[in-house]
């Protein structure tokens, strides 16, 4: 796996890679980038800080470039890091920039300005999210109702708290296409599977899926992957062919 994920002179906030495949899966990956753009520095960090996952989630765009392949399916990813500004916040949230994440202070985001932030969320923010509304769409009009899965991954350890789950399923009340990727994961032996863990809807994680699955009843999940199995691009692709796999077994079903 890359340490840090290039992006060109130009500076792109959002990128999307088969936007016409033929899956109605749509990949969505909010935090695939550690990428700070010019004029920001390094907020005041140091390298090593920026690629822990306090930047982004290390190993989620290879598993999302993998389904995308294996699925033929549509992938939007954020190509700016998180502690510019998260996209998988709500504009109103208090962490949308970040002056705390984890333990570690964000001396680059500290005392900012109103204006300061509605730069950023201009900057990569309205973006991305623009970009997924394009899609989804687009693919409506098209009679492909898309199925809204993002990818991400959480920290082994939060807070001095040790996190057994090898993989979360975050859903919400709508659990159509929640319910049989549980079940299949379940179903591998020596996968410890958590159902709304580490993160559920109530930690205010699931703004992405909220914001464009839940208005137009589209199904809609959020994978969460612990970041220590993906630490390679092996394994990002074993697990990018596990979950098209099961994603795979369910089409027929409910997508």
């Amino acid at each position: 796996m890359a340490d840090a994920i290039a992006v060109a002179d130009v500076e792109i906030p959002v990128r999307i890679t088969n936007g016409h495949g033929k899956s109605p899966v749509l990949l969505l990956c909010d935090h695939a980038s550690n990428h700070i753009p010019s004029g920001f520095d390094t907020l005041g960090l140091t390298k090593k800080d920026l690629q822990r996952h306090i930047a982004w989630d290390p190993g989620a765009l290879g598993v999302a470039r993998e389904m995308s392949r294996l699925l033929d399916a549509p992938l939007v990813e954020s190509c700016i890091s998180r502690l510019i500004v998260d996209c998988n916040r709500p504009l109103d949230a208090p962490d949308l920039v970040p002056s705390l994440s984890e333990l570690t202070n964000i001396p680059g985001n500290m005392h900012l300005s109103e204006s300061e932030i509605a730069e950023r969320v201009v900057l990569a923010h309205a973006p991305y999210h623009a970009a997924i509304e394009a899609l989804v769409a687009s693919r409506i009009a098209a009679g492909i109702p898309p199925v809204l899965v993002a990818i991400h991954t959480f920290t082994p350890v939060y807070r001095g708290e040790e996190r057994p789950w090898h993989v979360g399923i975050i859903h919400d009340d709508d659990t159509r296409l929640a319910a049989p990727i549980i079940a299949g994961l379940q179903a591998m032996a020596g996968l410890c599977v958590g159902i709304n863990q580490p993160y559920s809807p109530a930690d205010r994680v699931y703004y992405t899926l909220e914001r464009h699955a839940q208005a137009k009843q589209l199904k809609a999940v959020m994978i969460e992957i612990r970041n220590d199995l993906v630490t390679t691009e092996q394994q990002e692709k074993q697990w990018g062919e596990r979950l098209a796999r099961i994603l795979g077994e369910v089409e027929g079903e409910v997508l």
